[in-house]
């Protein structure tokens, strides 16, 4: 594979992309649409991961002062020359990232605000000559590198930087900031959530609202934050959020954006897999892929072409949404059972969409919670019913293996409250009552949501049960659970070794459609025999080995058991 550009995995400076020899997927077209649809401050609100930041860092390359022009060059916005000769490095942009704010109290927040305020003082600093400012500039400049700022400084630093700028190059200046509204998720995480708000507030609008000295200013975050709690009386304003046809096309990679990544790594053959994994999402008019996923499975399978799909966007991130959805499930006033199951399933659930909240009502009600799972990229959309209620549904099966990962933890934590129930299961296993091992877990399924895989094939529809099982019996003390363990000729699914037993035990799980419950714990038995999967078991030293044949049908199960000595 030498010779091909890098894979740019977390790297979201345009500069170094573009410098260093790593592959980019031309979104310059958005610097030509913003202009053309002219607003004074412009919001973008995707989910996270979908290429926010590198567009910042892009539009930073192309409006400043002093810019690498070449940055460009074979991209689509330098075939517009009219356009990059009014535009092109003729303005002071000033850029700053708040998605690094994350602190446990108010006054760590406000101090790591100071430092990204510091940071920024200092690169622009490289580029100024500060002697040639007037002393009262000077001043302010002074103030803006220190680490001891004040929150009056601190809330005003925005607009005393566009005001510094003008005055030294005789331009207005681009104020560029990216994720705006992570400070306030984690505010209202810890529980300082008014201060920040507060603050935010009056830091933006100091530098957005009535500046003479902005030229425009773009902001990116996960939500639009409702405008009398940030964005109070800005009349300047345009958001463009996932429910937008305008500028749909420029976070995430499209369709033929994948195509040309796959050709250019050589692996044409992976698209079905990686369109079913990581496509899905509904911008605008449009569906595209996670970029994050998209880059990171092609890098995965350079050098190892049969690597199986990963989860990669879960671990990006906090999942505090989802979890607050999970754990309502069943609750009064709150989700049914019925509308996650369709989900999970390939349905569709109907919602209305507020997509002007706080985060301090996020979880207030079942209501906001969907429209903050469809916002943070949990759900997307399939078609506008009425009004603000649209048709929701699970993205694309990355997203559906997260939801229904934590199906699973809040089900084992609820297996484990009834220790009754779980001894009775794990004693009918032991002495080989089957009818009662069948009915027992019948009535752990119908606890939890039912999840057909509708997204795959036959083969691994069982994983789910699976899951189950292993959430049952990893809370049985003495008991030793080991999942898809090599034994005799393959691997199979279950076996469990008992502390000081002469006893194991062999489960084997199948799906059944409906009506071949039956055969299919036959097939699952026969499969245990043909494959040796006792082998393990009898070189432990274990003489009598109960074999289990397991059916799941949505709800229902059979059980067969046979013992081998």
């Amino acid at each position: 594979m030498s010779g091909l550009l890098k894979l740019p995995i977390g790297i979201e400076n345009f500069e170094k992309i573009r410098s260093e020899g790593f592959y980019y997927a031309d979104k310059t077209k958005l610097i030509e649409q913003l202009l053309g649809q002219w607003g004074e401050v412009n919001l973008f609100t995707r989910p996270r991961r979908f290429g926010k930041s590198l567009s910042m860092s892009m539009l930073r390359c192309f409006f400043e002062i002093g810019t690498n022009q070449t940055l460009f060059d074979g991209l689509y916005i330098a075939k517009n020359k009219e356009l990059c000769e009014q535009y092109m490095g003729k303005f002071p942009v000033i850029s700053i990232s708040l998605k690094s704010v994350n602190a446990e109290n108010f006054d760590k927040a406000k101090a790591q605000l100071v430092k990204i305020i510091n940071r920024e003082a200092r690169r622009l600093r490289s580029f100024l000559r500060i002697e040639y400012l007037e002393k009262e500039y000077q001043e302010i400049f002074s103030e803006l590198l220190n680490r001891k700022m004040e929150e009056d400084t601190l809330t005003n630093s925005l607009q005393e930087f566009t005001e510094l700028l003008e005055t030294y190059y005789g331009e207005k200046v681009i104020v560029l900031i990216d994720e705006y509204d992570v400070p306030l998720a984690k505010a209202n995480e810890n529980g300082y959530y008014d201060r920040m708000v507060l603050l935010i507030r009056n830091m933006l609008e100091n530098v957005l609202k009535t500046n003479d000295s902005l030229k425009f200013a773009v902001l990116t975050g996960c939500l639009r934050i409702a405008k009398e709690s940030i964005f109070t009386g800005l009349n300047n304003f345009k958001v463009y959020s996932i429910t937008d046809v305008d500028f749909d096309e420029y976070f995430g990679f499209t369709d033929e954006e994948v195509r040309e990544i796959l050709h250019y790594y050589n692996q044409d053959t992976h698209y079905e897999i990686v369109k079913q994994w990581y496509d899905g999402y509904r911008f605008g008019d449009l569906d595209v892929y996670c970029p994050w996923d998209v880059i990171n499975y092609c890098s995965s399978h350079l050098n190892n072409p049969t690597l199986p799909p990963e989860n990669y966007w879960i671990n990006t991130s906090g999942n505090d949404v989802l979890n607050h959805f999970i754990n309502n499930v069943g609750n009064e006033k709150s989700v049914t059972r019925l509308e996650l199951e369709q989900l999970v399933n390939g349905g569709t659930v109907q919602k209305e969409i507020k997509q002007n909240l706080t985060y301090k009502e996020l979880y207030s009600s079942m209501e906001n919670l969907w429209s903050a799972l469809f916002m943070t990229g949990y759900l997307t959309q399939r078609g506008k019913a009425d009004g603000n209620r649209y048709n929701l549904a699970i993205p694309n099966r990355e997203i559906r293996n997260i939801i229904t990962e934590h199906i699973l933890i809040l089900f084992k934590e609820n297996v484990e409250k009834d220790g009754n129930m779980l001894n009775d299961f794990c004693n009918a296993l032991l002495y080989g009552e089957a009818e009662k091992v069948e009915k027992i877990f019948t009535e752990y399924m119908r606890k939890t949501v039912s999840v057909r895989d509708t997204f795959v094939q036959k083969p691994t529809k069982e994983n789910f049960y699976h899951g189950i099982l292993l959430g049952i019996l990893g809370f049985k003390e003495g008991w030793s659970v080991v999942s898809n363990r090599e034994s005799g000729d393959g691997f199979s699914d279950i076996q469990i070794f008992i502390d000081d037993a002469d006893v194991g035990i062999v489960l084997e799980v199948k799906y059944a459609e409906i009506g071949q419950e039956e055969k299919e714990c036959r097939k699952a038995l026969k499969q245990i025999v043909d494959k040796r999967y006792t082998e393990a078991l009898h070189q432990y030293g274990v003489h009598k080995i109960l074999k289990y044949g397991i059916a799941c049908n949505v709800k229902n199960c059979r059980v067969m058991m046979e013992v081998s000595v």
